[in-house]
């Protein structure tokens, strides 16, 4: 069996946990990752979650792929050819060591532009991050061994703020801020 889904309280460690590991990506990767960003519900201060650390590296072409799953594997991490995202590359974790997922995408695409934008509006708007913890403990409990479903369950929300994350983002001329390592 799988192991269950489970949301922790938020956790203070988590952003100095991802400049650890964003130290080591930045130094293994150089100039291959234009961007290194702590993405996911351990980025937003207060927000319950798995204890899982969300890294997106953004790169400028997929065609440098080869060297850089090198790199990632140097350090430990393990390429999920079976990801059927075709909007990135994906790498987790090696056995035993620290929860992390590694979600590789091109520079200015859609799939990390979203992923900041939606990270950069739940921080900057409370109540969507009470309301995401609330979907995300229901969907815990009542679907603890089906991890598809859980996130297939989230996405209608995840839409939702997207929609208000856009019209935010036209107010304010949004744009992603500095890489976080």
């Amino acid at each position: 069996m799988k192991d269950p889904i489970v949301i922790v309280p938020y956790d203070a460690n988590w952003p100095a946990e991802f400049i650890e590991i964003g130290g080591f990506l930045r130094q293994a990767l150089g100039s291959k990752a234009l961007r290194i960003d702590h993405i996911g519900s351990t980025a937003v201060i207060g927000l319950d979650a798995k204890p899982v650390i969300d890294i997106q590296i953004s790169v400028r072409s997929f065609a440098e792929m080869p060297a850089i799953a090198d790199d990632l594997a140097g350090l430990g991490y393990v390429h999920r050819a079976d990801n059927p995202d075709l909007t990135k590359r994906y790498f987790r974790e090696s056995e035993g060591t620290r929860r992390t997922h590694i979600h590789v995408r091109e520079l200015g695409s859609f799939s990390e532009q979203t992923a900041l934008l939606f990270r950069d509006y739940v921080r900057l708007h409370a109540h969507e991050a009470k309301r995401y913890a609330a979907i995300k403990h229901s969907l815990a409990k009542s679907l603890r061994h089906e991890r598809e479903r859980y996130t297939e369950e989230k996405d209608p929300y995840i839409w939702d703020t997207l929609r208000s994350a856009s019209k935010w983002s036209q107010k304010v001329g949004w744009k992603p801020g500095n890489p976080d390592a």
